[in-house]
């Protein structure tokens, strides 16, 4: 489901979220910030979303893995 905010569509969680408290080091903070900015979301979200890119890569490999 989608809620529409404005020209921005925000997707709504069926699920409550889990939060965790992340350390990074200063120059991989400051990266995620500026893309952050650049794309107009939150810090937050970009981490999420490497983090299922990740998952999704690890997932690919595992697989192919299998398959070989």
């Amino acid at each position: 489901m989608k809620k529409t905010r404005g020209a921005k569509s925000v997707k709504t969680q069926s699920t409550p979220a889990v939060r965790a408290s992340i350390s990074f080091p200063p120059g991989l903070y400051e990266t995620l910030e500026d893309i952050a900015k650049q794309k107009k979301v939150s810090l937050a979200w970009v981490v999420r979303d490497a983090a299922e890119k990740y998952v999704a890569d690890r997932a690919a490999e595992a697989r192919r893995q299998g398959l070989q």
